[in-house]
């Protein structure tokens, strides 16, 4: 099973075309100062990857989990921070990128296995790389179908104005493409529509006309937008992660954990997604993540994800202060408590655990 996962695993990236190299070697500049939103996402990381590994391990599943990623606290500026990143960078090009929880069978292992070892490792059941969120999944759904149908709303109310007075007549005569459009559009055809917005503007009739075009396509826009919450790999990680899986042999799987629940997708099933064009704007996008240095990112509709956290407490959050050498203040928020409810049956079946 373990070589057969692994082959399926780099054919599938062998047909992405994302320009991944699978033997690609890191090196990336030494980062020399941290920010408050860095250490705010890696203290909501580390909070998360509590919350899953607390809630499998009590959830009487059988199952153990074990946090396995790096977990060191230094960030840039601190002491000794230089050697770290160093440290990670030859392991990053040895080993691949480590998932952050490993799961293995409680019969074989009562206690903490020894995760230095590769032969322990190698017989974890699953590897889960855990992505925290900063929304709140059910707000975020409910705000973005308002949001849909109050567009879609307006472009019904625009087409019905243009088409039922004198400038129907207008716009056929002007463009009669977009005329014909309007006069079949349904909401779904809305969706599909793009177009140039005119500047008419040598009569009331057509500064009107062009003013309720501009209207259309400003609501049409939001209809483009992507309106789902996404599993967000990085495709940088995909050679990593990649070369992890080819050295353990161990099945992997994102979790991606908003403050009231978390989605669980296969990375194999990732791969499936991202290599399927006729997919692309409806179940995923890849885009530049500005919010991630501008890195390529795959985001990959959540619902496509399985549900095994339906709900989550949250946790209690701090402002915390970090002093640099040099006497510089950082700011930033730390988490802690909360509990993640586990849907024990739907993770071992995601998991393939009797």
């Amino acid at each position: 099973m373990s070589a057969t996962y692994k082959k399926k695993i780099f054919e599938l990236i062998q047909s992405l075309d994302l320009g991944i190299d699978p033997d690609i070697q890191v090196g990336g500049r030494l980062p020399t100062m941290a920010n408050s939103e860095f250490l705010t996402n890696k203290e909501q990381g580390d909070w998360a990857e509590k919350l899953v590994q607390t809630a499998i391990n009590e959830g009487e599943l059988g199952l153990l989990a074990v946090r396995y990623g790096r977990s060191e606290s230094l960030a840039a500026g601190d002491e000794g921070f230089e050697e770290f990143y160093a440290s990670y960078q030859a392991e990053l090009n040895e080993i691949g990128k480590r998932p952050d929880i490993l799961i293995f069978e409680r019969a074989h292992f009562p206690t903490d296995p020894d995760t230095s070892s590769d032969e322990v490792v190698s017989r974890a059941i699953a590897a889960i790389e855990v992505r925290s969120s900063s929304f709140l999944a059910n707000r975020y759904a409910a705000y973005m179908e308002q949001r849909g149908a109050a567009a879609l709303e307006a472009c019904n109310r625009i087409r019905k104005e243009i088409l039922g007075s004198e400038l129907a007549d207008l716009l056929r005569e002007k463009n009669e493409e977009l005329y014909r459009f309007l006069e079949s559009a349904k909401n779904e055809s809305f969706k599909q529509l793009d177009f140039r917005r005119p500047s008419w503007s040598s009569s009331a009739q057509l500064r009107r006309l062009s003013e309720l075009l501009g209207d259309l396509k400003k609501h049409i826009a939001i209809l483009h937008k992507r309106d789902y919450l996404s599993i967000t790999p990085k495709v940088e990680d995909i050679a990593l992660v990649n070369r992890w899986i080819q050295r353990f042999g161990v099945k992997h799987y994102y979790l991606q954990v908003f403050f009231d629940k978390a989605y669980l997708i296969p990375f194999e099933q990732i791969l499936q997604i991202a290599a399927d064009s006729k997919k692309e704007g409806d179940v995923f996008s890849v885009e530049r993540d500005v919010k991630n240095q501008g890195k390529t990112t795959i985001k990959i509709n959540v619902q496509v994800g399985r549900e095994v956290i339906g709900k989550i407490d949250m946790p209690e959050h701090r402002s915390q202060m970090k002093e640099f050498e040099r006497g510089r203040l950082l700011f930033y928020v730390t988490f802690e408590g909360g509990r993640g409810y586990i849907d024990g049956p739907l993770l071992k079946e995601v998991l393939g655990v009797c």
